[in-house]
């Protein structure tokens, strides 16, 4: 009988004799990265040799360095996380620095040769379904001059309201089962509690709209939101959703309804998976509609909650950068800021805790270096730490800084309003 490696070799062996020589391959990521055909190829490295992996990794999800296959492996991709780092240092890895919204256009129109995509198993129509990752690769899909190999998982769930693809588009189809990528919850450490609520109470008694990032402020956002209480009157319209969602469903805030949980990616624990394909509120969509802002604008009350490293007084954000050190990327930060200030009653939230390294480090800083801007200025709205919510829009240069100042770490306001008045005498 042939293991799902047989499989996976001679199927991939197949798909890269269709374009032998050097190719570009797309490789689905989040919840549908094909890690068991990492296992394959590290087993039979020449599978890799003269390939240059695309797609969209994400940074706390995917752990895989495609590049450390074959020397001669290469791999462009919009994000920095760590098991890329050695293969960044050394070349072998190039960093596009890109929105969400412009990856995909690339995806959609840019140079790819081949694609490897995971799917759930086929239905009675003979359709498969993208499941728990929709977000880029019904772009890869929708081009018939790109052969692509599909990867059928029996673990990956056919929620109802997620795209579906005939086999019959695929050049090869193939079977494996290695565990879908996950995602563990982990501890809330407290000043992230304390986000949370300053967050939820400015969502309070708001028929919003919800989009939040990964990590511990979408966690605690979540939370509080989940503890407070209140009507089933909460949407959500995000690029990813994790298992905190549950715990919002469970409280009976969110609207019981299809669709109501609009998303590109769920990536979590078993639960999540098999609740989002009984649910009926999750509906899966491309990057073109979870980032579109012709698509976000049109959302009333469109709240974008997301995280950043730094402040500066002047508004500017760092989400990317840590101690010099690219540790990330721009993703969708600025398509779900920008989202949100169109909307009517839309919000536009960056948050973080004030300070790092046990209070020794603020994270409102004077001012950013310039290679450090992820968001300019004046795409900043609401910032919020656990000392306070300040609305920046429409604020002069002074009252920017006096209301970030407000609610930095106490311990280093005072220096914080020195810094100000010495840069503000050089204007």
């Amino acid at each position: 009988m042939m293991t799902s490696h047989d499989s996976l070799a001679t199927g991939f062996a197949a798909l890269r004799a269709l374009k032998p020589g050097p190719a570009r391959l797309y490789l689905a990521g989040c919840s549908g990265e094909p890690a068991g055909l990492f296992d394959v190829m590290g087993a039979e490295p020449d599978l890799a040799r003269d390939l240059t992996f695309v797609g969209v990794p994400v940074p706390g999800i995917n752990q895989i360095d495609w590049t450390s296959l074959h020397a001669s492996a290469r791999a462009e991709m919009p994000f920095m996380y760590g098991a890329m780092r050695a293969g960044f240092e050394a070349g072998r890895i190039q960093l596009r620095p890109m929105h969400y919204s412009d990856s995909f256009r690339q995806i959609q129109a840019g140079p790819i040769d081949l694609g490897v995509v995971m799917v759930s198993p086929p239905d009675a129509d003979g359709r498969v379904s993208l499941g728990l990752s929709a977000d880029f690769s019904g772009a890869v899909l929708a081009r018939p001059d790109i052969p692509v190999m599909a990867i059928i998982n029996p673990r990956m769930p056919a929620p109802a309201d997620a795209p579906r693809v005939a086999l019959t588009r695929f050049a090869v189809v193939v079977a494996d089962d290695t565990p879908l990528v996950g995602l563990a919850e982990t501890a809330l450490p407290p000043v992230f509690a304390q986000i949370g609520e300053q967050i939820a109470d400015l969502v309070a008694g708001k028929a919003a709209c919800l989009q939040f990032g990964i990590g511990n402020v979408q966690q605690a956002v979540l939370k509080a939101l989940s503890e407070a209480g209140g009507p089933a009157n909460l949407r959500i319209h995000s690029g990813l959703v994790t298992d905190p969602v549950l715990g919002l469903i469970d409280a009976g805030r969110v609207v019981d309804a299809p669709g109501a949980i609009l998303t590109g990616v769920a990536v979590g624990t078993d639960e999540l998976y098999q609740r989002v394909a009984r649910d009926h509120r999750f509906r899966f969509r491309g990057v073109d509609i979870t980032h579109g802002i012709d698509v976000l604008s049109g959302i009333p009350d469109f709240v974008a909650i997301n995280s950043v490293l730094e402040v500066d007084l002047f508004g500017q954000a760092n989400a990317e950068f840590l101690k010099g050190r690219q540790v990330s990327g721009i993703g969708g930060l600025a398509n779900f800021l920008r989202g949100a200030a169109a909307s009517q009653g839309g919000m536009p939230v960056v948050a973080l805790p004030s300070s790092a390294a046990k209070g020794r480090v603020s994270r409102i800083v004077p001012r950013l270096g310039p290679d450090a801007v992820s968001v300019p200025r004046s795409d900043i709205a609401w910032v919020v730490t656990e000392h306070g919510a300040v609305n920046l829009r429409g604020a002069s240069l002074d009252s920017r800084a006096e209301r970030l100042i407000s609610i930095a770490d106490p311990a280093h306001r005072d220096s914080l309003a020195n810094a100000w008045a010495e840069m503000r005498a050089g204007f």
